[in-house]
């Protein structure tokens, strides 16, 4: 694919991430302290059950796009689909009067905005040539990383308004997920052949794969959930955690926030970079992966007894570090692995469910870690870090050796 096609597709990944993420990160907590202060353990029941709700949805949108047949081709309608919902999710938890709502907000946002950001990851599967997987997985993954510390800041600098907190960042990434399908259309899908209808059956199966058959694809799947309840366990309540270890106000915590963000930023950049380009240099995705494990492990461990803001900075930005080289790597490998390629719509909505699961239940559970041995207010983060350790380094391991086809 040429450099501007890439450019273009990496501007619409930023603008993915930015809308979802700075309501996941900031946003919603926000409402939490305004709504019901002192429960903290809400966020995971938001975030955990918007999550399941998108887990169903998302194979059947899988299907549907396959098989879209249109002048604009079969990926660029979701783009735009997805980002419609997205953004009146954005509006409903912004003017929601009770947490209820807030849920409901979320759960319409948080499935627009990944409709449009799987729609994207497909478009990939579709056109990226083995020799340009690392390098293009790299660059978009590393605008996922950059743009949400933006988003941030931007959402900080509205503060005073809890509506513009939401609007403005979906805003901004609505207008740069519109624009690529515009800019580099995807091209007319009405000559690909048809494919046979849809069938109860066939929805029912395309919520999961042979095992036996596809046993990488398998493998794969099973290290990626894994280390993505780590990943979830570990991130999800982040706005908290600074605000409880540095004694801050939550709603003070966006310039915290944002300041860790931009530091973890350089590192991020350097994750994506040197493990997408290196791993397509080299032809070694796994131990790219177990690096990230590792790096993850020492992260964690690092904020699990950090009291302090530059512990926490170092934390952060070995996390972000590994999160940004998994990422990459391991997104190179699912597009190495697809197993039918004429539906890489319904395997990449698969391949999802090993983050999206883990993001509706790790959450749900963390909740409850955090409770387990807490003294008065102050929720025990330290041994919800060090579970995520554990489970990053056992995902890691499962990639490392299981996965034979790819190196």
């Amino acid at each position: 694919m040429s450099r501007s096609y890439i450019f273009w597709l990496m501007l619409a990944s930023f603008g993915a991430s930015m809308a979802m993420m700075v309501p996941l990160s900031y946003g919603i907590a926000v409402r939490i302290t305004e709504l019901a202060p002192g429960h903290e353990e809400v966020l995971g029941y938001i975030t955990g059950s918007a999550q399941l709700v998108y887990l169903v949805v998302s194979p059947l949108i899988g299907i549907w796009s396959d098989r879209t047949r249109s002048r604009f081709g079969r990926r660029s309608p979701f783009i735009y689909l997805g980002t419609t919902i997205g953004l009146i999710g954005l509006v409903v938890i912004g003017l929601a009067p009770t947490l209820l709502v807030v849920g409901v907000g979320w759960a319409l946002g948080m499935t627009g905005w990944s409709i449009a950001g799987a729609a994207l990851q497909t478009v990939q599967a579709d056109k990226l040539p083995e020799k340009q997987r690392g390098k293009v997985a790299a660059l978009t993954g590393l605008m996922t990383q950059i743009a949400p510390v933006l988003g941030i800041g931007v959402a900080y600098a509205v503060s005073s308004s809890t509506l513009l907190i939401f609007l403005v960042p979906g805003l901004i990434g609505a207008v740069m997920l519109a624009l690529f399908p515009l800019v580099k259309p995807e091209g007319s899908s009405k000559d690909l052949p048809r494919t046979t209808g849809v069938t109860v059956k066939s929805v029912v199966t395309s919520y999961g794969f042979n095992v036996r058959k596809y046993p990488d694809f398998a493998w794969n799947w099973l290290g990626r959930f894994i280390f993505f309840v780590g990943l979830y366990f570990n991130t999800t309540f982040g706005t908290f955690f600074y605000a409880q270890r540095l004694d801050l106000p939550v709603r003070d915590v966006a310039g915290i926030v944002a300041t860790v963000g931009m530091v973890g930023v350089l590192a991020a950049a350097a994750g994506a970079i040197v493990g997408g380009f290196l791993s397509d240099k080299l032809q070694r995705r796994r131990l790219f992966v177990m690096l990230a494990a590792l790096l993850f492990v020492g992260g964690a461990l690092t904020e699990a007894t950090a009291w302090s803001l530059p512990q926490i900075i170092v934390g952060a930005v070995l996390m972000q570090l590994a999160i940004a080289v998994f990422a990459t790597v391991d997104q190179a490998i699912i597009y190495a692995i697809i197993p039918e390629r004429d539906q890489a719509g319904r395997y990449m909505a698969v391949i999802q469910f090993a983050q999206k699961i883990p993001s509706a239940v790790a959450p749900l559970l963390a909740g409850v870690v955090i409770t387990i041995g807490a003294i008065g207010g102050e929720k025990n983060y330290t041994l919800l870090y060090l579970t995520g350790a554990l489970f990053a380094l056992i995902g890691g391991l499962i990639i490392l050796l299981k996965v034979k086809s790819v190196r």
